[in-house]
């Protein structure tokens, strides 16, 4: 172009284009051209795609709690490394017969890597906590082999859900298992310690406390009544010693029966069953005085006896006396036979007394011992109570421990059932793998219309270079630019017309 200030109106336009046209449709059609020979020998690509809800728990959360507590975008990407494995993928390529060509010429690593790349899983974010679904796609050049695979995929995802779900319930009832049996274990042993204790201390225990001292009380009382008899028993002996030591010197009465020698020998008073029987009375009620007052019945009895003994005596006496000396009776009815009869009564009493005071003072020893062995007890108490408190602390501790694992043992038994029979929260297919209709790649549209976009620019392109490069004179107005001369008049072009 020799005038490249020169303005340019529409007409211009068309006539350069109209001039230049071969130079804008040589690169259109060679552009679609090539377009359409790109997609008749480019390879298609298919994409089959299926939606997966995620369905929540069946039964409502306040009847069972499911122990699974992981978020969904957790659980769908440890199943997505799980299903995109090599393991898993080389399964479904070898089921599938895919990527034969990669195959041959390939290691299994590449052609794993190759499948993995055209494995799509639109796994929600934390940001989308409204979305309950998610998608699979697979993308291959066979439409129904996509599709089966695509199938295959969302398969295993449903079932790897399951399997993940109850591995984990699972595995929360045997964890809760074995701490409630470990904590059963202890709570068993403290109680068995507990149990051991009290056998062990059975008497020292607290609740035995009110019964050993009443028990404490009453020994004491028993034995301030032993020593009392003991007394007794020691003065009532002391008595006796007397009577026996001082029967020798005695001449103006016979110790016991209040009657003299000369009195005894008179016929009268010459039956000593009847004296011997008054001073054996005497000798009972010097023993019931000691244990009780005047008023005991015993007491009163006793001294009525003696009463009707000493009338008895006393209207013999008076009846006999006058009589002659005092004679020999059969059977030693004599007074020195009564006198020795007597003295060996009272020494009959003495070890009577003293196997009595002997009895007495070991059954006193016993019980002072019984006094210190529950004295003991009550001391020992306090002590006993503390660390039996302690254990029972402890023991229920552990067990309080141990039923809060029996009910979450029990709490996860049940969501273990309930992802066995699979009333958990599940995957379930919504929209089902298709066989694809059309290639995802290429998309013909596009391409046509990137065609139809680069033979447009490329045939504008070509004729805005053509004309640019063009140095010819078009009007008067380039002559005058080019040459700097003032054309002074115009020759028309002239135009044969058809005859």
């Amino acid at each position: 172009m020799i005038n490249s200030q020169k303005a340019f109106n529409s007409y211009d336009y068309i006539d350069i284009f109209l001039k230049r046209i071969w130079y804008f449709i040589i690169p259109l059609v060679l552009a679609i051209t090539g377009t359409v020979v790109y997609l008749l020998i480019v390879p298609k690509s298919y994409r089959s795609s299926t939606m997966i809800l995620v369905s929540p728990q069946k039964i409502p959360q306040d009847y069972v709690k499911a122990t699974v507590t992981s978020t969904v975008e957790d659980r769908l990407q440890s199943i997505a490394q799980e299903i995109l494995s090599r393991t898993r993928l080389e399964q479904v390529i070898s089921e599938y017969k895919l990527y034969p060509e990669k195959s041959k010429s390939s290691s299994m690593d590449e052609t794993v890597e190759a499948m993995r790349k055209d494995i799509q899983i639109d796994v929600p974010t934390n940001k989308d906590k409204e979305k309950n679904h998610f998608a699979i796609s697979y993308i291959g050049k066979d439409p129904r082999v996509v599709a089966s695979v695509t199938a295959k995929l969302s398969s295993l995802f449903i079932e790897e859900n399951l399997k993940l779900r109850e591995q984990q319930a699972q595995g929360t009832t045997e964890f809760l298992e074995f701490e409630m049996n470990a904590k059963k274990e202890k709570v068993e042993k403290a109680q068995e310690v507990i149990s051991s204790f009290k056998r062990q201390h059975i008497n020292e225990l607290p609740e035995n406390r009110d019964a050993n001292l009443k028990v404490l009380e009453q020994l004491h009382l028993q034995s301030q009544k032993i020593n009392e008899a003991i007394k007794a028993a020691e003065d009532r002996k002391l008595i006796i010693q007397n009577q026996l030591a001082n029967m020798p010197y005695l001449s103006a009465t016979l110790p016991g029966t209040g009657y003299s020698r000369e009195e005894l020998l008179s016929p009268a008073t010459s039956k000593p069953p009847m004296v011997l029987q008054l001073s054996q009375l005497k000798s009972q009620l010097e023993d019931l005085q000691a244990k009780y007052t005047d008023n005991h019945p015993d007491i009163q009895v006793t001294k009525k006896k003696i009463a009707d003994l000493e009338k008895k005596l006393a209207e013999n006496r008076a009846t006999s006396e006058g009589s002659g000396p005092a004679k020999k009776g059969k059977g030693g009815d004599s007074v020195t036979d009564q006198y020795n009869y007597i003295q060996e009564e009272r020494k009959t009493q003495l070890t009577l007394l003293d196997k009595d005071i002997s009895r007495l003072k070991k059954e006193d020893d016993r019980t002072r011992v019984m006094i210190a062995a529950y004295q003991a007890r009550i001391e020992n108490t306090p002590i006993r109570e503390l660390t039996l408190s302690a254990m029972i602390r402890e023991f229920n501790n552990l067990n309080e421990s141990y039923q809060v694992l029996l009910k979450k043992s029990a709490e996860a038994q049940q969501a273990e059932n309930l992802e066995r029979r699979q009333k958990g929260e599940q995957f379930r297919i919504i929209d089902p793998a298709r066989v694809p209709e059309k290639p995802f790649k290429p998309d013909i549209f596009k391409v046509l219309l990137i065609g139809l976009a680069l033979g447009l620019g490329s045939g504008l392109g070509m004729t805005f270079l053509r004309e640019q490069m063009d140095r010819s004179f078009r009007d008067a107005e380039d002559l005058e630019t080019t040459l700097g001369l003032k054309v002074l008049a115009n020759i028309p072009i002239i135009e044969k017309e058809a005859a």
